[in-house]
């Protein structure tokens, strides 16, 4: 039925994992209902002109009442694994303290759900959407961060760690602490390096102290975190434009991975890190920042072409658009290269400490047109060949790459894009919840049927 390019998911051998990926924020809506607390993109998503169109998470796929038909749209896909993020605020709706029985209710039956239909629960415990009461108190900036993140990862594993094995702590912490307290692009809209600068310690604080109490209580635990990534070009093979592509690529790419291994912040004699460094007193919670993860989430989307530029403050790089450069991109403008894909594997893949790595998100957003009842998204299953293309040559060139996640299961609120950008495998009417299976959710059943 459609074009395999040969590629057949047994290539990748029977313990590979296939996934793919929902979050509580985009996905359950059910905002004021089962005693859970406003999170921080509840309150953003008011504010006038931050969201494409007005659009707001309240409803978003209906997930907290729709949760036993869209799990079993999973198992009829093909998937294995179900990967999906715990609303911090539908647990601990001030953050802290009390915690709300039913929120705890709803992920028991997530989560008992997927164990009966035979799909592996895989739990994200930070996936963006901290609790607004939290926020108002300095959020993630505030020196009280990891106190806040540890009763919550402890409540968590306490309720859930019996019948969940699979844990990834933070989603993309360089996406959370750039976009929401660096740039105000996303929740909770703060803007510069005071912001910056704590944020990131204290995420790459609760990636590791949210490992270590995973793996105190819950037995045989499979445990990681997830990174954003891209591979870092520089436009020419000038010193500047190769120096200010060394910058970036501290940024996007070993920020926290470092930490993590034990390695401590890069450094390579770039003024923010030495800011970084100094502002957090970092040469005392060395230690403290490493974990032992059992592995490493990539999350990679586009590679970045970087070219010097005095103009922009400390980091002195910009970048060169896909556009520009003439190159493949998809409706988000994101360049479309698989090699540049395998590459970022290989980069991660080179550190010591890293024991398996896998893509636990990867996808694509093209305009779909429902034409009756049928979505033919042909570009979105190109783009799926091609990356799973480049996955198959690093397996096969022994980098440990052990799954591959599909971002995402079905058209969502995607933050700042609200209802627009649709990524899903399965397309949702937002007005009736109606759920069409994409050409490329059929292109999934089929290739992981083999």
């Amino acid at each position: 039925m459609f074009n395999q390019l040969n590629l057949k998911a047994s290539d990748f051998g029977n313990d590979f994992l296939w996934g793919v990926v929902t979050a509580a924020a985009q996905n359950e809506g059910a905002a004021k209902i089962g005693g859970r607390g406003p999170s921080i993109w509840d309150e953003f998503a008011r504010k006038v002109g931050k969201i494409k169109s007005g659009h707001q998470p309240t409803v978003a796929c209906d997930f907290y009442h729709r949760y036993k038909d869209d799990l079993l749209l999973v198992k009829a896909l093909g998937f294995r694994v179900f990967r999906f993020s715990i609303s911090w605020s539908r647990i601990l709706p001030e953050g802290t303290g009390k915690v709300n029985p039913e929120g705890i209710l709803f992920y028991h039956q997530v989560i008992d759900e997927c164990l009966q239909l035979g799909l592996i629960p895989f739990v994200t415990l930070y996936h963006w959407d901290l609790p607004l009461a939290l926020e108002k108190q300095g959020g993630w900036t505030s020196t009280h961060m990891l106190k806040w993140f540890t009763r919550y990862v402890q409540v968590c594993v306490k309720e859930f760690g019996d019948k969940v094995k699979h844990w990834i702590v933070l989603n993309e912490p360089m996406g959370f602490t750039s976009l929401g307290y660096m740039i105000g692009k996303h929740a909770p809209g703060k803007i510069g390096l005071s912001n910056f600068l704590p944020a990131v310690h204290n995420a790459v604080m609760a990636q590791a102290e949210g490992g270590r109490i995973i793996r105190t209580h819950v037995s045989g635990a499979v445990i990681g975190t997830s990174f954003s990534c891209s591979e870092i070009i520089p436009f020419t093979q000038s010193e500047k434009d190769r120096a200010a592509a060394k910058r970036i690529d501290i940024l996007l790419n070993r920020l926290f991975i470092e930490p993590a291994l034990g390695l401590g912040y890069p450094s390579d004699d770039f003024l923010l890190m030495d800011k970084l460094y100094l502002h957090n007193k970092a040469w005392k919670y060395k230690e403290r920042m490493h974990f032992d993860f059992d592995f490493i989430g990539l999350q990679n989307y586009f590679p970045v072409v970087v070219k010097y530029n005095a103009m922009i403050p400390i980091i002195q790089a910009t970048d060169v658009s896909a556009k520009r450069r003439k190159q493949p991109v998809t409706d988000m403008g994101w360049e479309i290269n698989p090699n540049s894909f395998y590459n970022i594997i290989e980069q991660f893949a080179a550190y010591k400490g890293v024991k398996k790595i896998i893509i636990s998100e990867s996808g694509a957003y093209f305009k779909d047109k429902l034409v009756a009842g049928v979505i033919n998204d042909q570009q979105r299953i190109d783009y799926y060949q091609q990356f799973l293309q480049a996955l198959l040559k690093a397996q096969k060139n022994k980098l440990p790459v052990a799954g591959y996640f599909a971002w995402t299961l079905m058209d969502n609120f995607e933050w700042s894009e609200g209802y627009h950008a649709k990524f899903g495998l399965v397309h949702v009417d937002f007005t009736t919840q109606l759920r069409t299976v994409k050409a490329s959710g059929h292109w999934f059943r089929q290739f992981l049927a083999q």
